[in-house]
């Protein structure tokens, strides 16, 4: 098997039900969208008709693209990761050593990063700086604008 995809089971489950919502809800409603275009006429010259078209290739390579995911999918939670290091799944509490503030990012696979909530890719440059530290640790992470001193507070599961 090729490249595994680490993720939760709750990212799993996100992107089994966009899956099955492509499949579903929006090739039908595509497939009506391109039927009500194809009743306005000539098509050759038909807007409607080339956007719906256009949405249907952007559904199929999006539904094509999630069912190789999901082939290669491993979850997480059934993984026996280490608790005392940093690595995929982790919520690691951070001190910034130049301002002193605190963050909490949980570190995902690239498909579940949501910088919003706090999830960060494991190959982002704060991610990929802090796989395999512990506890109390300082860790340097080089980002274009410089720099950036962590130390970690906390690793939870």
């Amino acid at each position: 098997m090729a490249q595994e995809i680490y993720l939760t089971k709750a990212g799993f489950e996100k992107l089994r039900e966009e899956l099955e919502n492509l499949k579903t809800v929006e090739r039908r409603r595509i497939a009506r969208a391109i039927g009500e275009a194809r009743l306005q006429g000539d098509i050759s010259e038909n807007a409607e008709y080339d956007a719906a078209k256009d949405a249907q290739a952007h559904c199929e390579a999006r539904i094509a693209e999630l069912e190789v995911k999901l082939a290669k999918v491993r979850i997480i939670e059934n993984e026996d990761i280490p608790s005392d290091k940093v690595f995929i799944g982790a919520i690691v509490t951070l001190k910034d050593l130049d301002t002193g503030e605190e963050t909490k990012y949980t570190l995902v696979s690239p498909e579940e990063a949501n910088y919003e909530q706090g999830k960060i890719s494991i190959f982002s440059p704060v991610g990929k700086s802090l796989m395999g530290h512990s506890q109390n640790e300082e860790v340097v992470v080089r980002v274009p604008a410089g720099d950036l001193k962590y130390k970690i507070i906390s690793i939870d599961r």
